[in-house]
């Protein structure tokens, strides 16, 4: 029997059980299309870490205080057994000793409260380095950043980022020039933020910008035991990206050679690289993404075994119809090819539709998450298709050699 002829006795023979083909192929739709889904949406979650990373500045190394044992930049007036202070950002700045870095910026960072007549809200002000805006890639929508001379004289003036702009200026008053106090103290708002937006670091835009010197003389509590100023974080900007494992290894050379630190005794802080956090972040959001194809994989799989038992009460119910085929002269693999061809159709055809409602949901969420880039891709339809195939191929095989392997005699004589 050609394959043409025993395609159209395939449909012909799924056709005269509407219903019960359709309620059998209701569990591969649901698996494929659940697995187009989850697994759209676990590759929109990799692409957005990605972005968000890329989003906080590019080719960046970030230096904490603190050892293995106690990572994380500490809030101002937290106790460090040996913080980091402006003397090791004038060391990591010095271009004569690490060549390769682009940039340094310093921050020192604490959620406070920012008021502005009747408003307020406890938000991140951070005093930074006049550095900060190139090497984290912040641009200013409107008035200026603060100047080298506000920087030298601790001065009170402040950039806003656009979410906090609209908290304390619900009624669209214009924040340049206005004065707003930031934990008691009277600032002058100078300028505001591009949009970064919200993300997995928070919003990005519910934030205010002071000059390090005054956060750390007039705002926050930034004196170490030995009278020095402490800071958060240290950020470093390589000048190629290919260059961040070594330019890390220098900065650790350095800082350990700078804070005394003798050969066998632990580092006292941490340097981790833009690398490091997307590759851990990857790791963790590709597990995620397996895990949730494999608890979709777990329908298709009820799908198989609906396709097994209808396949196998279809043959109960063509005994008859084998046997005379059989009697007729169909051979073995004649009978064996037709319900293999009846099962793979009922599995790739739930498959087709499971990919469409897939798709379909995927875009669906997109509508209301816009900013996770949910795409259908390419090698997700096709692990679909594949998968379809070989469930019914799968749980055909038994049905049809159970069917192939009738005896024609006891066939006819079936009742």
């Amino acid at each position: 029997m050609s394959l043409a002829e025993t395609l159209r006795v395939a449909v012909r023979a799924l056709a005269a059980n509407k219903l019960r083909s359709v309620l059998t192929m209701l569990g591969i739709i649901i698996g494929v299309g659940a697995v187009i889904a989850l697994m759209s949406i676990g590759r929109g979650v990799e692409r957005f870490v990605l972005d968000e990373f890329q989003g906080i500045g590019s080719n960046l190394l970030f230096v904490f205080p603190g050892g293995p044992d106690t990572q994380g930049p500490p809030r101002p007036g937290r106790s460090r057994e040996k913080p980091l202070t402006n003397a090791d950002v004038a060391v990591l700045a010095d271009p004569g000793r690490l060549p390769d870095v682009a940039g340094v910026a310093a921050e020192l960072t604490n959620f406070t409260l920012v008021e502005f007549g009747r408003e307020n809200a406890t938000v991140q002000v951070s005093g930074v380095s006049l550095t900060y805006p190139e090497v984290r890639q912040y641009q200013v929508a409107d008035g200026e950043f603060f100047s080298e001379s506000d920087e030298r004289a601790a001065a009170r003036v402040a950039v806003l980022g656009p979410t906090l702009v609209k908290r304390l200026f619900p009624g669209g008053e214009y924040p340049i020039g206005q004065t707003i106090r930031i934990n008691g103290l009277p600032f002058k708002v100078v300028g505001t933020l591009v949009s970064k937006g919200g993300g997995l670091f928070g919003d990005q835009d519910n934030l205010a910008l002071i000059p390090l010197s005054t956060a750390q003389q007039r705002v926050f509590n930034a004196r170490t035991a030995d009278g020095r100023f402490s800071v958060s974080t240290i950020y470093l900007q390589a000048r190629d990206a290919d260059q961040l494992d070594a330019v890390a290894q220098q900065v650790v050379e350095l800082l350990r050679d700078y804070r005394g630190i003798s050969f066998r005794a632990e580092d006292d802080f941490t340097v981790i690289t833009q690398e490091d956090l997307t590759s851990s972040l990857g790791q963790v959001t590709g597990a995620l993404t397996l895990f949730l194809g494999l608890i979709a994989g777990i329908s298709l799989l009820v799908g198989g075994i609906g396709i097994m038992n209808i396949m196998l009460v279809s043959v109960t119910e063509r005994t008859r119809e084998i046997g005379l085929r059989k009697a007729l002269g169909a051979k073995r693999r004649d009978v064996l090819s037709q319900f293999l061809v009846e099962a793979t159709a009922l599995a790739l055809l739930g498959g087709l539709v499971g990919i469409s409602l897939g798709a379909a949901a995927a875009f669906s969420i997109k509508l209301f998450q816009p900013e996770l880039p949910v795409a259908v891709t390419p090698d997700s339809v096709l692990l679909a298709t594949g998968v379809s195939l070989a469930i019914g191929l799968f749980f055909g095989l038994y049905p049809a050699y159970r069917a192939a392997g009738l005896n024609p005699i006891e066939a006819l004589r079936y009742e």
